[in-house]
């Protein structure tokens, strides 16, 4: 997120590139999805756990980003400088939501990071690589957009280095209150940050893909899906 934030900054990038970033990194985190997190999760907790979990997961992202965008945040992940342009996000009062609103699309990929630790004491490959890749281009084009907007280069990196701190506990929270959890109950916590992290793609990251990288996002994200596979496979 940081280092997305930093070159959203002091990078300069046509939107296609962002666009493409994107894209690839939403086909990686679709297939650590369903090949690491979501497989996991119906291995531990059976059908039931990942029903639940996963129906709660996406409303739960779900809810908080219908809050959020009533607040301000609506274009938070956009590179043009949408940030702060409707009538309710004027003026910097739509700080903090742009925070919750990063938040709401990272704690629920970092904590599923901390969850994959439970299995064996390793950090599985597929879900780290598809998150730094998903994060990279979130947080560049939130904070391109937000220097369109007018906001500091302080202000920016302090926003995005609170999101990555408070990730980075929710990853080590993730793992330290479900050690000894019933699998039952790791499979349901797994599928609901399944849930949130495929409802945020189809919500905000694939459409901002789309919108950017044009008629190439299709195969880009599939390129993105099937290197993401062949490593989980290794």
């Amino acid at each position: 997120m940081l280092l997305g934030a930093a070159a959203g900054i002091y990078v300069k990038a046509s939107s296609r590139v962002i666009g493409a970033v994107m894209a690839f990194g939403a086909g990686v985190l679709i297939s650590a999805l369903a090949f690491s997190l979501t497989r996991e999760a119906f291995d531990k907790g059976g059908v039931i756990a990942v029903t639940v979990g996963m129906a709660l997961g996406a409303l739960a992202f779900f809810g908080g980003d219908v809050l959020l965008e009533r607040h301000g945040a609506k274009d938070r992940s956009r590179s043009g400088g949408q940030q702060g342009s409707g009538k309710k996000s004027r003026g910097n009062d739509n700080g903090l939501a742009l925070a919750l609103g990063a938040l709401l699309d990272g704690i629920p990929e970092s904590a599923a990071i901390g969850i994959t630790l439970l299995g064996g004491g390793s950090v599985g490959i597929p879900m780290v690589v598809a998150v730094f890749l998903s994060n990279i281009p979130e947080g560049w084009s939130s904070s391109a957009g937000m220097r369109k907007n007018g906001r500091s280069t302080r202000y920016i990196l302090m926003l995005w280095l609170a999101v990555t701190i408070a990730s980075a506990i929710s990853s080590l929270v993730g793992y330290v209150l479900l050690a000894h959890a019933p699998d039952i109950v790791v499979g349901a916590v797994q599928a609901f940050a399944a849930g949130a992290i495929i409802t945020m793609l189809a919500d905000t990251m694939m459409p901002e893909a789309f919108e950017r990288g044009g008629a190439r996002t299709g195969l880009l994200t599939a390129l993105g899906f099937t290197l993401s596979f062949l490593l989980s496979r290794f």
